[in-house]
């Protein structure tokens, strides 16, 4: 013989966070890997203005040459041998990135050139150099 209890049946019905839990995860790891993709230099230089200056939708690997001649890439200084394996890298990565070099109006133009040097050697032809338009 079975026992049967009788148990009061409740109506009460909860709102189900399930799928806002999901949406919230999905959208957090969708910022992660978003924000992974944009490389900075990891400095503030002062750029050179320039009435040819151009606006370019690529370029996705960015480097900086500081007043006294310090180069910095992804948020890291380094030197300048260290520009070529670093571009060798990056370019290994993702062969469609291009460069651009955001230079400081007061540092030396022989950094910059053979910054220019050690990116095209690392394999990569197409280098930007970063300006302000004229008046602003």
């Amino acid at each position: 013989m079975k026992l049967r209890r009788n148990h009061p049946v409740h109506e009460e019905t909860g709102i189900d966070l399930a799928p806002m839990l999901d949406f919230v995860m999905n959208l957090l790891i969708f910022f992660i890997i978003t924000t992974s993709f944009v490389k900075q230099t990891g400095v503030k230089v002062t750029q050179e203005e320039a009435f040819t200056a151009e606006y370019k939708e690529n370029g996705n690997i960015l480097v900086a040459i500081r007043p006294n001649g310090d180069i910095w890439m992804d948020r890291r200084k380094v030197t300048l041998p260290e520009v070529r394996a670093t571009i060798e890298r990056m370019h290994a990565e993702r062969p469609e990135d291009t460069v651009i070099i955001t230079a400081d109006k007061m540092a030396e133009n022989g950094v910059l050139v053979k910054v220019m040097d050690q990116v095209r050697a690392g394999g990569i032809e197409s280098v930007s150099l970063a300006t302000l338009p004229s008046g602003g």
